[in-house]
């Protein structure tokens, strides 16, 4: 069977390596023999042992009827949309990696991939290497899933790791994962959210069924955590992560993305350095948790060339995945009920009356530094909370984390 590759950059040139180097085993599980026939690729790889597969139109690999499927792997939303639509109309089967994509045109393109006969597949594009999306279609559709919360971005808890345990500043830790090729130059996708953001809305897309569109989702990045918050969470026994999160509540359903303290024992505390884990709660099965490294050159060709076994395997046959058009209705976020962990200017003399008689009860915590005041709110809904923060707002807030007791 042909197959085509999209892009010769990290996950594009780990597809082909994967595919060369597990040939063998790759056929038997396929049932057939797997040939990358075309790599579309706009630059010249003149030394590459492949150099005779590189093509620079997309048309060439489109109307060649031997290409049954269709690997994309340039990343963006922009040509990879148009270049995938279009290869799906020709009823070839496209595999992806690219959360942008699927997080943005996810329900259209199964839907043309169901009208076509072929298949749209994405495992790699939600925890790399991390079977999730597989199992969300399939072994755990007969659970009500009414919670679905994950580490899902290396390059943060990289550094979130690294300040807990080595004291160290954002800023200077950020540098190292950059030096170490876990964070790229710009690193705003990242530590803004906005990667983690795209994947959990894959993730509850597949859990609910509809579409969760991640330009609704509240996210917030890592960028404002300092290195004495981490102190903090560590002297109570908590530790500080990025957690992109969908709940089903009896008030309805809430997505976020932010810093979150959580206790030891959750399960997704000791996650640590660049891996990534995914926590699943269902009415029947509880909770299951999958765990391994999210990102990476081989972990995510590994889960490409997976799906493109699966498509193999599925020839003609389309497989069902529950993701419809329907937009999901999120709740606003301020109704969402939480705790507060907040780090005043200040000590109990000057703050402590105008705290009381801001939220009422609080749980006050030794400072580890003179000149601050420290507290953990009751629960109560966000916007409830921020009033009672701004009310106080002639006292500097050096930092608020919301928090799972």
């Amino acid at each position: 069977m042909k197959v085509a590759v999209l892009g010769y950059g990290t996950v594009g040139s780990g597809v082909v390596e994967v595919l060369m180097t597990n040939q063998e085993s790759i056929e038997k599980k396929a049932g057939e023999r797997l040939e990358v026939k075309y790599i579309l690729d706009l630059r010249d790889f003149d030394e590459s042992p492949f150099k005779d597969k590189f093509v620079k139109d997309i048309n060439v690999i489109l109307e060649d009827e031997e290409v049954k499927v269709v690997a994309e792997a340039l990343g963006g939303v922009e040509p990879a949309y148009t270049f995938v639509k279009g290869a799906l109309l020709k009823g070839k089967s496209v595999v992806t990696s690219n959360k942008e994509l699927v997080a943005t045109h996810g329900p259209e393109l199964l839907e043309v991939a169901k009208n076509n006969q072929c298949n749209f597949l994405f495992e790699a594009s939600v925890g790399g290497g991390i079977p999730i999306i597989r199992p969300l279609n399939n072994a755990l559709t007969a659970d009500e899933i009414y919670e679905i919360t994950g580490i899902l971005n290396g390059t943060t808890n990289f550094i979130l790791t690294k300040m807990k345990t080595e004291g160290r500043s954002f800023e200077d830790v950020l540098k190292e994962a950059q030096e170490l090729g876990y964070a790229e130059r710009n690193p705003e996708a990242d530590v803004e959210g906005h990667d983690a953001c795209r994947k959990i809305a894959i993730l509850a897309s597949l859990a609910l069924g509809e579409h969760v569109d991640y330009k609704e989702i509240f996210t917030n990045g890592i960028t404002q955590i300092q290195k004495e918050d981490m102190d903090y969470a560590t002297s109570l026994g908590y530790s500080v992560k990025l957690l992109g999160s969908c709940k089903r509540t009896d008030d309805g359903i809430y997505a976020s993305v932010q810093p979150t303290m959580i206790p030891q024992n959750h399960p997704l505390a000791n996650v640590e350095d660049v891996f990534n884990a995914v926590l699943v709660k269902g009415n029947m099965v509880g909770d299951v948790m999958f765990y391994g490294r999210g990102a990476g050159k081989l972990p995510t060709a590994s889960a490409v060339v997976a799906d493109i076994i699966d498509a193999a395997k599925h020839k003609q046959t389309n497989i069902m995945c529950f993701w419809s058009r329907e937009k999901v209705a999120l709740e606003p976020y301020e109704g969402c009920k939480a705790t507060y962990f907040v780090r005043l200017k200040g000590n109990a003399v000057s703050n402590e009356q105008r705290v009381q008689e801001a939220f009422g009860k609080v749980e006050c915590i030794t400072p580890l530094k003179e000149d601050e005041y420290v507290f953990i709110t009751e629960r109560a809904p966000i916007q409830e909370l921020e009033e009672k923060l701004n009310n106080l707002k002639d006292i500097e807030v050096i930092s608020k984390i919301y928090m799972e007791k």
